[in-house]
Order: structure tokens, then C-alpha cells, then sequence
């Protein structure tokens, strides 16, 4: 699909340079129009200032045009890799960022929250990021794991540290077969169970030489981890894209969020549909500073949205759907080739499964959030879009995305969790209160929750 957004361009630059041409042009003999073309370009202005060697300037116009060019690559042909770090943004900051932080945790009321680990799968890396042979150490949900990919292919994810004296696996561990091997003494463990099947310097291996291996799957592009306070075993697993499995629908971007909130407040937006009128109305061009975004500059245009949203039935009472139409207006007239039709799937507590339909092409973001701490999460959108459509159309798409959700961290980074809302009778409220009592499910008698001592401020 990147070449064919080069032969669009290719076919622009030459309808381009055939308006220019007269039929005097054309009438002239072959062998003679290049002459002529080169005579004229070389008296050109233009030609003989960027060809004057010994001027200092140009060196600087032709930084310019790489710098130019390069963006335009990266624009057209490059997939959107958008990383923004706590502290990047959705703070109100007017001095230094990093005390601002400080400043907003410290003194923020948490608020009573849930627990901070639910139940269920989450995804814990992308596929490809994972290569064979290679080790990743991964912290989420309170656990530090070791993630590899064994030599058969196949993901594990084990506990990172190794029973014999401690040495973290992931850290100079190597992937042997299908076992991950310690970098201190070369204890190896085997992935799909945690045990010890070898000690170098031992004939035995004792059977209580083991890690914990913890449930793992790769669906979809991603390897994902099941976590179950209770410790018990999956009981329901993740749906299929059909489109990502045979290929039809291929990556073309991601981007990647750390957010300061407890995880419930994030999947409890698809249900918050009075929000959008609130927070996602200005164009994308007002960018996403709440305290700005409603500048007159940019009323010219707006974003208006339809949503609802409602929980399945048994047995698929762990998905909740959100029906989404989007319309963009500039000068009040709608622009219908920017309008998307959006089917949101939340799977569980930290998945979310977003399929559009749009002029610009069919597809799916991939939405992923996980606890990295308690109260810090690590929000991941991939874009999946029909093979043939032109890398610019995905960054454009995932660049809107990533506006959006950043006015919603702007938000989520300064709130506190109100436990008991004070919701007014009204569709929008109920919507809110369902999701609550949905999201329920994924708690469990032995969930964490949150230890806080106000005057240290420690976990």
C-alpha cells in the first residue's frame, strides 16, 4: 500500500507538469525539447540561485528542503508511532512540568476506589515487538515478568526471578528451545509450566525448582496475560478479529498513553456519552489543552457524535458494546467524506475492540489498557486498516484518535473517583450507572486494593 500512495503522487507531479505545456511545445521536434527544456531551466532564476555554491545560504535552503521532504516521508509512508510519557501532557502546567506532576499526585484526593487489579485478560505487548528468541521484562499488575518467545514461536510469561538466588530472567536471560535460561548460574526453565529442566552443575533437578508460568495467549497481534486474583483459570476467552487473521486488515500505527487514574475511569468513558459533547466537540486543529480548546479561531468547524452504549447477555455478559456515528461540520455544512461509523466492543476490563466503517477505508483500533501501578496505567491503541489504503490515511485516522484521548487524560490525570456519583435522572446518568454495575463483575473477594498512608505518601 506504501507504493501505491507513491504512484498517486507520481501520477499528481506528472498531470502537474503536462498543464504547463503548450502545443508550441509539442509540436517541437524530440531531440530538440530537451535541449529547449534545459536552456530554459538553466537561465531560471530559481535554477541559479539554487545551483550559487558560494553563497552560505543556500546550504540552509537545501536543509530546508531535506527537512521538508523528510516530514513528507514520514507523513505518507511512515506508521504513526505517538509515545507521550506521564508528565508529557494533561497537566495544567504554567512552570516546570515534572513539579507540576509531583505536585497533582501529591495533593490530588484519590477518592474511595475499587480495587486496582480486576479479573480478566490483558494485553501486555504487542506481538511483533516480541521476536523470537528475545526476552522482555514486563511489569503490570503488581507482577514482575519475564515475557520470551520461545524457538518454536510460541510466547511465555513467566514470573521474572529465579528461585535459586534471585537473578532477574529477563535481564541477560537466553531463550533455550523452549525454555528461558538464568544469566547467573544456567538454571533453565521451561515456559508452558515453570519447571527446572536443567541445572548444569546438578544431575538432579529437584521437583520443587520451578517459577510460575502464568496463562498466556496471542490473538489479534498481541500476547496477553490472564490475571484472576482467586487464581482461578480462564473463563471466557478473546474473540477473533476475522479481518487481522486472514491478513486482510494489516498494522499501520500505534500510539501509547501513561495515564494517572484508576483503570475503571477509562473504559467507563464508552458509556459516558454526555461527554463527548463536552470534551470532544472542538475540531482536532484546537488541540488538546482543555483550557484553550474552545477558542473562537476554530468555530468555524466542529465534531458532532451519536452514542450509546449497552452490556451483553450470558455468555458474553464480559462485553459491553458502544454504538458511535462521527460527523465533522466546517461552515456548517457536513463534510461526509470525515463521517465514521464505530462499533466498540469492550472485552473485560482493559480491552476494547473499535471496528469502523468510513470513505476513507474500513478498520479496527485495538485498544489496550493495563495497570502498570496501581494507579498509573499504560494505554496502547494499534491501528488495523484494509491492506491497500495509503499509510497517510491511518496516521491521519490515528493522529485524530490520539487527540481525542489526550483531552480525555487531561481529565482523568486531575479527577478523583467518585465512588457514589451524584447522577441526576436522565439517559446519560443511567448509561454511566450501568457500566458500573457491569464492570463490577471483573472484582472478586481477594482483589487488591489500594494501601495509601496520607502522610507518607507511599504504597
Amino acid at each position: 500500500h506504501k507504493w501505491s500512495s507513491l504512484g498517486v503522487i507520481i501520477c499528481l507531479l506528472i498531470l502537474a507538469v503536462s498543464a504547463t505545456v503548450s502545443q508550441k511545445v509539442l509540436n517541437v521536434p524530440l531531440y530538440e525539447t530537451g535541449r529547449w527544456w534545459w536552456v530554459s531551466l538553466r537561465d531560471h532564476p530559481v535554477l541559479t540561485v539554487l545551483t550559487d555554491f558560494s553563497s552560505v545560504y543556500i546550504y540552509a535552503v537545501y536543509l530546508v528542503i531535506v527537512y521538508v521532504l523528510y516530514k513528507l516521508y514520514r507523513i505518507f509512508f511512515v506508521p504513526l508511532n505517538r509515545i507521550r510519557y506521564l508528565g508529557d501532557i494533561g497537566y495544567a502546567s504554567e512552570g516546570n512540568i515534572k513539579d507540576t506532576v509531583n505536585r497533582v499526585r501529591k495533593q490530588r484526593i484519590v477518592g474511595d476506589i475499587p480495587p486496582v487489579y480486576p479479573n480478566g485478560w490483558f494485553g501486555l505487548i504487542e506481538g511483533f515487538k516480541l521476536q523470537t528468541g528475545n526476552v522482555l521484562n514486563i511489569t503490570a499488575l503488581g507482577l514482575n515478568l519475564a515475557v520470551f518467545r520461545a524457538e518454536d514461536g510460541k510466547a511465555h510469561v513467566v514470573d521474572t526471578y529465579c528461585p535459586h538466588m534471585g537473578a532477574n530472567l529477563a535481564v541477560g536471560g537466553r531463550v533455550v528451545g523452549d525454555c528461558i535460561e538464568c544469566p547467573f548460574h544456567g538454571w533453565q526453565f521451561r515456559g508452558s509450566d515453570g519447571k527446572c529442566t536443567k541445572i548444569p552443575y546438578s544431575e538432579k533437578v529437584p521437583d520443587v525448582a520451578k517459577i510460575k508460568s502464568y496463562t498466556s495467549t496471542e490473538v489479534n497481534g498481541w500476547i496477553y496475560l490472564w490475571y484472576h486474583a482467586e487464581g482461578s483459570e480462564p473463563t471466557w476467552q478473546i474473540p477473533v478479529i476475522p479481518e487481522i487473521q486472514s491478513g486482510d486488515w494489516v498494522y499501520n500505527g500505534r500510539t501509547e498513553h501513561y495515564i494517572n487514574c484508576h483503570i475503571e475511569e477509562v473504559p467507563e468513558n464508552g458509556a459516558d456519552v454526555q461527554h463527548l459533547k463536552c470534551v470532544h466537540t472542538p475540531l482536532m486543529t484546537s488541540g488538546i489543552d482543555l483550557r484553550y480548546m474552545w477558542s473562537k479561531l476554530w468555530s468555524f468547524g466542529s465534531h458532532s457524535w451519536t452514542a450509546s452504549w449497552e452490556p451483553h447477555p450470558a455468555p458474553e455478559e464480559h462485553i459491553g458494546t458502544m454504538t458511535l456515528t462521527h460527523c465533522l461540520y466546517l461552515f456548517g455544512k457536513e463534510m461526509n467524506l470525515i463521517d465514521m461509523t464505530v462499533k466498540a466492543r469492550q472485552i473485560g476490563p482493559g480491552i476494547v475492540y473499535l471496528t469502523f466503517q468510513s470513505p476513507l477505508g474500513n478498520g479496527a483500533f485495538l485498544h489496550h489498557i493495563t495497570p502498570s501501578e496501581p494507579l498509573l496505567q499504560k494505554l496502547v491503541h494499534n491501528i488495523y486498516i484494509q491492506r491497500y489504503s495509503p499509510t497517510v490515511v491511518a496516521n491521519f485516522l490515528m493522529l485524530g484518535e490520539a487527540i481525542q484521548v489526550e483531552r480525555d487524560i487531561m481529565i482523568w490525570n486531575n479527577k478523583r473517583y467518585e465512588r457514589k456519583p451524584m447522577f441526576v435522572k436522565s439517559k446519560e446518568d443511567s448509561l454511566v450507572a450501568k457500566h458500573r454495575r457491569w464492570y463490577s463483575q471483573f472484582y472478586s473477594e481477594n482483589s487488591p486494593r489500594l494501601k495509601f498512608q496520607k502522610d507518607t505518601m507511599e504504597w
